[in-house]
């Protein structure tokens, strides 16, 4: 018989945005609960490092959806403001299009329709249409499919929401979608960029992801000063006032199996026993590596056939002058995406004539930065499961400053005072991440809600998972909403058993 609920005891495995909201979330409801975390701070890919007087995040750098951080953080009885302080950036980024062309893009609506409109006349109010229809899908998507823990089909049969996934275009693709609207490619590469991290073309990529439109365009970039590890110091800071344990260099080596259920985990330091198990750390990893042979659910060959999300090449950067013409978000569209979308989705290779982001939050943020400098992060999306040398990261590094520094109008290179990359190996090493990727399963329409790898494990009773690998899928807010569901669905059926008992 199970332990009263405030007696029973969790391991999460990962101390991700996704396992942070598990425990926590656990915590919350009388559970003793223990986040093992294999690296030395918390955060996942969101850790932060410092050198020379920079602070550099080392993953995420968009902060968007900020009604799911809202949303919660209210499910403790919290606001975003207790933990950190947001700012609304305006503008939201900055394209450098081909010729080169560099167009800021505004929050307000206003500006944004003239800037449609200017590009293709007719165009402000097919874009008030496509948002309208994109608020849609982000009320229905967010709120009634991204929060389902699609387990079994079954989640899906109520009559409405069967009637919404029509509205919703899932069998439609966002290539066809967008060009509805739009003609000029211009505006097309500007609607379909969101989506160039959710592991697909545009031709591949189900029409719903158009609420990622809805959310960069109508609710905006925000900032959180200081960094975005500061979303992580927040959740942290709420995890151990609800009593979570968060234990770093702690790394998992097995889960121990006895009479198909766990009793626990193992580290270098010991046994931690446990009612519950959630691995929010890399899922392959967890099947793979950590248990033995008759608990894994999925084989290799499974995990073969899987359509992975991109990996990156990026650069950490400290530069001891001031950077013209950037903002704090700059997409680089000089070049053909379509080339770059199929020499990462269809055709696996490093790009030949890459795209790439540019973020200084230094023109935001002085704080992460020594005065007069500035802080630079450079990022390449690159096809997993590439052969990834310093060769070839020295070779991308100097065919995108050349177009930084043509951009810019001056030399950056002979500036920089502090230089680090990082690209598959290091996601490998740090995070056993699978095939190296760096934003987890791709979002295609093959897997999708139940074809996505389960949150509960088919040979192991008490083992779940979180994280980009399971529901919902890569990103900040699907991360921070899988480590909800998933221990929703812990507190749900330990309920049963208890009752059952």
């Amino acid at each position: 018989m199970l332990q009263n609920e405030q007696s029973k005891r969790a391991v999460v495995i990962g101390a991700g945005f996704a396992g942070l909201a598990a425990a926590t979330t656990l915590a919350q409801a009388g559970w003793h609960v223990t986040l093992l975390e294999k690296n030395e701070g918390p955060g996942g890919r969101a850790r932060v490092f410092r050198a020379e007087g920079f602070t550099f995040d080392m993953g995420p750098s968009w902060y968007w959806m900020p009604d799911v951080f809202e949303k919660y953080f209210a499910r403790f009885g919290k606001q975003v403001s207790d933990y950190y302080e947001l700012e609304r950036l305006d503008p939201s980024y900055q394209v450098i299009f081909k010729g080169p062309e560099a167009v800021d893009i505004p929050a307000k609506m206003s500006e944004l329709r003239a800037l449609f409109e200017r590009y293709e006349p007719g165009s402000a109010a097919r874009l008030d249409e496509f948002l309208k229809q994109a608020a849609y899908k982000y009320e229905v998507g967010i709120n009634r499919l991204v929060y389902a823990p699609s387990r079994s089909v079954f989640e899906f049969a109520d009559p409405k929401l069967l009637v919404d996934m029509v509205r919703l275009d899932v069998l439609q693709s966002m290539h066809k979608h967008v060009r509805r609207f739009f003609k000029d490619p211009r505006l097309l590469e500007l609607v379909e960029f969101p989506i160039l991290f959710l592991g697909a073309t545009s031709e591949n990529t189900p029409a719903l992801y158009s609420l990622m439109n809805y959310a960069d365009l109508a609710l905006g970039t925000w900032y959180p000063k200081g960094g975005m590890h500061k979303i992580v110091e927040g959740m942290v800071r709420l995890a151990e006032e609800q009593g979570v344990e968060i234990r770093c260099n702690e790394e998992v080596t097995e889960i121990v199996v006895e009479n198909g259920r766990s009793t626990g985990v193992r580290t270098a330091s010991g046994f931690f026993a446990a009612d519950v198990v959630v691995a929010g750390a890399d899922y392959h990893h967890i099947e793979q590596q950590v248990l033995k042979p008759e608990f894994r659910h999925y084989d290799e060959k499974y995990w073969n056939s899987r359509t992975m999300a991109p990996s990156s090449l990026l650069f950490y950067l400290g530069v001891n002058k001031k950077l013209d013409k950037l903002r704090h978000h700059n997409l680089f569209f000089d070049e053909d995406l379509n080339q770059h979308a199929r020499e990462i989705y269809e055709q696996p290779q490093w790009p030949t004539k890459p795209l790439y982001y540019a973020s200084v939050p230094s023109k935001t943020d002085p704080t992460v930065a020594p005065e007069g400098q500035e802080n630079l992060f450079l990022l390449i999306p690159v096809a997993p499961d590439l052969t990834d040398d310093e060769a070839t990261r020295e070779r991308y590094y100097n065919l995108i400053m050349d177009r930084l520094e043509r951009h810019c109008g001056h030399s950056i290179r002979d500036a920089v005072v502090f230089k680090r990359s990082y690209a598959h190996r290091d996601f490998i090493a740090d995070y056993h991440s699978y095939k190296g990727n760096a934003y987890g399963l791709a979002n295609t329409l093959k897997q999708t809600a139940i074809l996505k790898p389960t949150l509960k494990s088919k040979k192991v009773s008490n083992l779940y998972f979180t994280g980009q690998l399971t529901v919902p899928g890569p990103g900040v807010p699907p991360s921070l909403i899988s480590g909800q569901v998933v221990a929703g669905e812990v507190l749900k059926e330990t309920k049963k058993l208890s009752v059952k008992n």
